[in-house]
């Protein structure tokens, strides 16, 4: 017989989690009383989550399948740590229905809904079901059983292009794709249920009619064993990459008060009448017109859940912990007072000039902005690990009015040192410059359609490069030491040569009589005067302006933060110049990112032709794949599936057909 859920009081919680969002649960946790216990896979050893608990136990290798997907693994370390609770956090099991069953067979409080709640609402198809019976408007749509790519095709026309097609399980942005016209609806339903499996073990999939340049709004909600339930507003996350959001923000620009309590009265009847205990959040699309669609509903903590916290003054972990204990919520809807305005940016380690590929390594130097609630488990010498999800840091800023808060956090985006790993810190900043952000115009096309001005730096490239040779210059142990004013006379010029943003440049650096400096580049010159200089910053005087700029030189590369922009400069003074590339490929094919082959798409001696997928890399929860740069035969396979491999490995080799 099944055990019943488990109501006592509990005293030491296991969180089944890793980095931010375990600390900012441990946090909580302490201030109420409760020791707290870590997980950790081999990739994460030495992580401040590790170094904070009270405990801490090892679950297995890095990859997630192999510790922190690992439910036997997970309830072992609970038992063995004698811990008597779990806190999911967000993202890995916190929505797996067998962890929570797990959890109860052992005797432990699962910090969340029960099981049941868990699997009705993690299914796409039946959480609408639930949802259209308690009277959510839904977006129209198919949630068939015949998943045969005719049956589907059929649905499609008849709910009319575009469609959204969505995997059953999950979320995140997995197994989704939208779909313009029939043309390309099997490939597309191909590459979702590929992905879906691969990332949740369930291919399933569901259309929807695509509501075109929604914004994406949620409504946060809890309830209790007692039958209370209430909501703590909306947040708006529409500014968002491959469907996975960037920026949120609490209260939602456009949404008026009878709109939020239209949405937050449906939501709070929506899970009364279902029973629902805990943290949820019902996801709604909202089109131009004012009408909201249900999309899905998430039985767990939001990775966004600050900016409701920061208008609210409640602390979300603390409402959990006292549903799981028991407790009843202690707040009834009138308690509830909104005050000022929250903004939130997910600090990524990814480019996003080159499709927001994931990046993992070394974080040299971290150093975090004042002012602002920054979720983070960092140090300088942090490895990001290519395993897990590339959000390595959250900041949430508050004012009195949107426009302070935003100001504030473009403020501290700017201030904030994140060197050794390329991360998408002046990407959020120019998302919040943007006159429609600024605005509070913006839908969840809103970086596809700006995209390209959003990716410009406003910092002139010359300068960059004039001010990163003078630096490289400076920090050189063996370089004359830049005090002494006045020279006998212009030195000789020193030529420098140095990478930024794929681009050389040859510069020439002169130290001046009166103890300035010029460099020379393409016809101009930058002239500066070092007003002081440290290991880590430097002050100087150009054109009658005194700047600062902060800066890392780490052997022959040069990390910089100078109004606001992070660059990466790479001194090739003393390497051999590079051949002359080739037009053609040599039929080598390399990753471009760490990570795992999820498929290898070709077989040895098979021919393909250009622009046909060979191999598909997972990192990050991002699947990218290789395609053919020319046509030949394949001679020549490296990886196998479930390889690491790392970025520039060589994965596959083509016998390039000659012309």
């Amino acid at each position: 017989m099944r055990k019943p859920s488990r109501t006592a009081p509990f005293r030491k919680i296991l969180i089944a989690n890793r980095g931010e969002i375990a600390l900012r649960i441990m946090r909580t946790a302490r201030r109420l009383g409760y020791r707290v216990v870590a997980v950790y896979s081999d990739a994460d050893q030495e992580n401040l989550h590790v170094r904070e608990a009270d405990e801490a136990v090892r679950l297995g290798e890095a990859l997630p399948a192999q510790s922190y997907l690992n439910i036997g693994a997970i309830v072992s370390a609970a038992k063995s740590s004698g811990a008597d609770a779990l806190h999911p956090g967000y993202g890995f099991l916190a929505e797996n229905a067998r962890l929570a069953e797990a959890c109860r067979d052992a005797g432990l409080v699962f910090i969340g809904p029960s099981a049941e709640m868990i699997e009705a609402m993690g299914n796409k198809a039946g959480a609408k079901e639930i949802m259209r019976a308690a009277g959510v408007p839904c977006v129209p749509g198919y949630l068939g059983a015949d998943q045969s790519e005719t049956a589907l095709l059929v649905e499609a026309n008849r709910i009319g292009f575009p469609v959204m097609i969505k995997a059953v399980a999950g979320g995140g942005g997995r197994g989704m794709r939208l779909v313009s016209d029939a043309s390309a609806f099997v490939d597309a339903v191909r590459g979702a249920r590929s992905e879906a499996q691969s990332a949740f073990g369930d291919g399933a999939v569901i259309l929807e009619r695509a509501i075109v340049d929604p914004r994406h709004i949620e409504i946060q909600v809890f309830g209790d064993a007692f039958g209370n339930a209430i909501h703590l507003g909306e947040r708006d996350c529409s500014v968002q990459r491959r469907h996975q959001k960037l920026i949120e923000e609490a209260p939602a620009p456009k949404v008026s008060a009878e709109l939020r309590e239209r949405m937050g009265s449906i939501s709070v009847n929506a899970i009364r009448s279902i029973g629902y205990q805990g943290a949820g959040t019902l996801e709604f699309l909202l089109d131009r017109n004012g009408e909201f669609f249900f999309m899905e509903m998430n039985t767990r903590l939001q990775v966004e859940h600050p900016v409701t916290e920061a208008v609210t003054g409640l602390d979300l972990v603390e409402l959990q912990l006292r549903v799981a204990s028991g407790e009843p919520l202690g707040l009834k809807q009138e308690d509830v007072r909104f005050s000022g305005h929250a903004i939130e940016a997910r600090l990524c380690s990814e480019d996003a000039a080159n499709d927001f590929m994931p990046q993992s390594g070394c974080m040299k130097l971290w150093r975090k902005p004042e002012g602002l609630r920054v979720e983070h488990a960092m140090c300088s010498g942090s490895e990001i690990p290519p395993f897990y999800d590339s959000m390595i840091a959250k900041f949430v800023s508050f004012g009195t009015t949107r426009d302070e808060a935003r100001r504030k956090l473009i403020h501290g985006l700017e201030e904030t040192a994140a060197f050794g790993v390329t991360t998408n810190q002046s990407f959020l900043a120019a998302c919040l410059r943007h006159p429609e952000f600024a605005e509070g115009d913006v839908t969840t096309s809103f970086i596809a359609l700006n995209r390209a001005e959003l990716l410009a730096s406003p910092n002139d490239a010359g300068e960059s490069a004039a001010l990163a040779a003078l630096l490289l210059h400076v920090s050189n142990p063996f370089a004359p030491p830049w005090k002494g004013g006045r020279t006998l006379g212009t030195t000789f010029p020193l030529p420098v040569r140095l990478e930024l943003d794929h681009v050389v440049y040859d510069i020439e650096l002169m130290r001046e009589r009166e103890g300035g400096y010029t460099a020379r580049l393409k016809g101009t010159e930058c002239s500066f005067e070092i007003v002081e200089l440290s290991r880590e910053a430097i002050r100087f005087r150009r054109d009658g302006l005194t700047e600062s700029a902060r800066f890392l030189r780490d052997g022959d590369h040069l990390y910089l933060l100078h109004r606001g922009i992070t660059i990466s400069a790479r001194d090739l003074t003393l390497s051999r110049p590079a051949s002359t590339p080739t037009i053609k490929s040599d039929g080598q094919i390399r990753a471009a990112m760490s990570g795992r082959v999820v498929a290898v798409l070709v077989r040895p001696g098979e021919g393909v032709a250009a622009g046909q997928p060979i191999v598909t890399l997972e990192a990050m929860k991002m699947e990218h794949v290789h395609s053919a740069p020319v046509s030949g035969v394949i001679s020549a396979i490296d990886v196998t599936e479930g390889e690491q491999v790392k970025s520039g490995q060589l994965v596959i080799k083509i016998d390039v057909l000659s012309a």
